[in-house]
């Protein structure tokens, strides 16, 4: 049987140009302070991400809480974030409820000077496969940006089957699908990976998201790595982007492994949401619960079980 780790390793990745599609793109939190989007630590966010050198910024996706703010919100987020990212491409996050909405943020993230848009199929009641199709068609013939297709059936309640990233592959305009992550074994992953990559025609980048299986994803073939601890700790996350990058997928895992308690907590608390905002307040980024309402923040103790992890594993 070939030893799918060495045969990673021996053919190193050459480093892609700065690209929405290609490496770690981190996706930061958009705090609240007094029920109002913090604009002062918004921009801190994100100048600690062009300080690290994440190789894309995408607010407004699920951590970034992007259907919980007003239009006028999300075009703010859109311009602060283009405005600080130093040249680094940023990924608007568009979902909405209504497609008129979704669209008045696709111009909005136009006029800011977005790299691209980022669309999860967001509903109230349940959507058709159709609905959905129809949607992103609205969005690429609306819009000049590219798009990535958003499947985060942990928040839209909407699955995605490979049959339907085909059909949406074929819509001029969408430039890469977000696959979830699934604890697979190395083989596994490879497998869906390169059964995702010829069901679409290689027409389009694949990005691997959940961040406990973004090693896995980029050593199997991802493209890009949709991290959203990466958007308020991008160094570590970075570290294994590169190590990969470089052919060296046993080091990669290793330095994955590291943070095992970090994923132990967002499998925890749901997900890496209310974790994200707790450590994003331990390293002083936000004050105080930072969440739009209603979602609230963990509790004391809980905050205090984050903290203990973050210092023991040296992470800031």
């Amino acid at each position: 049987m070939t030893d799918v780790a060495t045969c990673t390793e021996t053919v190193p990745m050459p480093l892609p140009a700065p690209s929405p599609f290609a490496g770690l793109s981190a996706f930061p939190l958009t705090p609240v302070r007094d029920g109002r989007l913090d604009e002062d630590a918004f921009a801190g966010l994100i100048d600690r991400l062009v300080a690290a050198g994440v190789d894309s910024i995408a607010p407004l996706g699920s951590i970034g809480c992007g259907p919980y703010f007003s239009p006028e919100d999300r075009a703010e987020v859109a311009r602060l974030t283009v405005d600080r990212a130093d040249g680094i491409p940023v990924t608007i996050g568009i979902g909405a409820l209504s497609t008129r909405d979704v669209l008045t943020n696709a111009e909005a993230a136009a006029a800011a000077g977005a790299a691209a848009l980022l669309l999860a199929p967001v509903s109230y009641h349940p959507l058709t496969e159709t609905e959905v199709v129809e949607l992103f068609r609205a969005v690429t013939s609306a819009s000049g940006l590219p798009v990535i297709v958003y499947d985060n059936p942990t928040t839209t309640r909407f699955t995605f089957t490979t049959e339907l990233y085909a059909r949406l592959s074929e819509i001029e305009g969408i430039a890469a699908i977000k696959i979830p992550g699934l604890p697979l074994s190395p083989a596994d992953w490879q497998e869906r990976v390169a059964g995702i990559r010829q069901a679409t025609g290689g027409r389009v980048a694949i990005g691997v998201s959940v961040d406990a299986y973004g090693a896995e994803g980029l050593i199997a073939g991802c493209d890009a790595w949709f991290s959203a601890i990466g958007g308020t700790i991008p160094a570590p996350m970075l570290a294994i982007t590169r190590a990969i990058q470089a052919g060296e997928a046993e080091r990669a895992r290793e330095l994955a492994v590291h943070p095992q308690p970090l994923w132990d907590l967002f499998s925890a608390h749901g997900g890496s949401l209310r974790v994200g905002a707790a450590i994003a307040e331990h390293l002083g980024l936000v004050t105080g619960d930072c969440l739009p309402a209603p979602l609230k923040g963990l509790s004391t103790e809980d905050k205090r079980r984050v903290a203990s992890v973050i210092d023991d594993l040296g992470l800031s």
